[in-house]
């Protein structure tokens, strides 16, 4: 009697296309995520340049109704900015290990 090998699933040309397929779904959601947020930056720069000038011109550039809308549409900007890139941006995920290799590698520079 013959035996049939069958390949486990992950190695089917279906799965890769599939797990291809995904892939590119998320880096398109990330990609579409960064557009919407530079378009809103874009948006927010603009409205808020206008608003002032018009505003101080008419009135005074020295009080706070002058930068209220920037203020508060820039603390909405900045959860978006958080949703966008996340909280580690300036860190990032392998930042801390990065950092201790680092000041060990200098500290070995100096033993030697």
């Amino acid at each position: 009697m013959e035996k049939y090998h069958i390949e486990p699933y992950e190695d089917r040309d279906d799965s890769r296309d599939f797990r291809k397929e995904e892939a590119y779904l998320r880096a398109k959601k990330k990609v579409d995520a960064l557009i919407g947020f530079y378009w809103h930056l874009a948006a927010y720069v603009v409205v808020n340049l206008f608003l002032i000038i018009l505003i101080g011109v008419n009135s005074s550039f020295f009080q706070f109704g002058t930068y209220a809308t920037a203020f508060f549409w820039g603390i909405g900007l900045v959860f978006h900015f958080l949703g966008v890139f996340g909280t580690n941006f300036l860190f990032g995920k392998n930042w801390e290990n990065k950092k201790i290799k680092e000041y060990m590698d200098k500290e070995n520079e100096d033993w030697e």
